[in-house]
């Protein structure tokens, strides 16, 4: 078929008619590419995905031990309790907490706590890690910046902090690997 003198085909399509399709269809295809840079730029970066889960390895933790790791920029305490610890944590009667919890709803097994190491007043770093950090009147964390004491299970017993040790989310992947986060 010839074209005509407008530029027609012989089906009424003009060389402008597919001009404009081609031009939109490149719009429509730049439009897009560029919505999705920016979508895409709103994911978290790399680091802050690294950040977001911390996995511990418990298996070289002795009992009536404790560590910290790093999870968020935070401090988490991690403690292999011993059987005295437990039972000491479990027979404290919910009314004598400022802010009542039982053991059993802070741990997933006994054995094992893991809290968020930052005092619930101001912020500070407990002590009490370590065998030779002051553990405070209840055996747990002691907080010297204010006083802050905390029991075996991370629960506040005296001293100006509101609130318990936060338990941060974990799941044990098996008998000796937990992921925080």
């Amino acid at each position: 078929m010839a074209a005509t003198a407008d530029g027609a085909g012989g089906d009424g399509v003009t060389r402008r008619d597919f001009l404009e399709y081609a031009a939109g269809g490149m719009g429509a295809v730049g439009a897009a590419a560029t919505a999705w840079a920016f979508i895409d730029n709103m994911n978290p970066a790399a680091d802050v995905l690294a950040l977001s889960t911390t996995e511990v390895d418990l298996e070289p933790i002795e009992p009536g031990q404790s560590i910290t790791v790093v999870w968020q920029k935070k401090p988490v305490f991690v403690r292999r309790r011993t059987e005295a610890e437990i039972r000491e944590a479990e027979d404290t009667p919910l009314d004598a907490l400022p802010d009542p919890m039982a053991d059993a709803d802070r741990v997933q097994k006994a054995e094992w706590l893991i809290l968020v190491g930052v005092c619930t007043h101001l912020g500070c770093i407990p002590l009490g890690q370590k065998d030779t950090d002051e553990k405070g009147e209840y055996g747990g964390w002691f907080c010297p910046c204010h006083g802050s004491h905390y029991d075996t299970s991370g629960r506040i017993r005296k001293g100006p902090a509101p609130e318990n040790l936060p338990v941060p989310p974990y799941q044990f992947l098996d008998d000796t690997r937990i992921l925080i986060g």
